[in-house]
């Protein structure tokens, strides 16, 4: 898979994951413990706690993919900033006295291993995948 596809994969699936937040039918209202914002507090498809600041992020992060898969260096910088940021946010999510982002927005629970996984996959592609195949050239 090129670093394109990556960054283009990764904004529709953050898109998606921003959108099925505000979904009552595929995200149940949920009351997450230590919240400053509670608006549209649920559990995003029955697993991942989630608020309306957590939707923006991913709605957010989802823009920037598709932003950046318009050229190998534009997706290259978003691996890497997903990498580093999804990295960060897991750590602080297994941090009781930071896992909700100081009352802001949830990141406990489900939302650790899934904020590791995408932070991994993210830094092979950012970081190690070989960009030599994917032609500096078609950016």
């Amino acid at each position: 898979m090129s670093v394109r596809v990556f960054a283009a994969v990764f904004g529709v699936v953050f898109l998606l994951a921003g959108a099925s937040g505000f979904i009552p039918g595929l995200s149940p209202e949920h009351t997450h413990p230590g919240m400053i914002v509670t608006s549209e507090a649920r559990l995003a498809l029955g697993l991942f706690p989630v608020n309306v600041l957590h939707n923006l992020v991913h709605l957010a992060f989802g823009v920037g993919g598709l932003l950046a898969a318009r050229t190998v260096v534009g997706s290259v910088v978003y691996g890497k900033g997903v990498a580093v940021i999804y990295g960060l946010l897991t750590l602080l999510g297994l941090i009781p006295a930071t896992n909700t982002t100081f009352g802001l927005v949830p990141i406990y629970g489900n939302d650790v291993w899934l904020h590791a996984g995408l932070a991994l996959v993210a830094a092979y592609f950012g970081f190690i995948h070989n960009r030599n195949a994917d032609s500096y050239s078609r950016a």
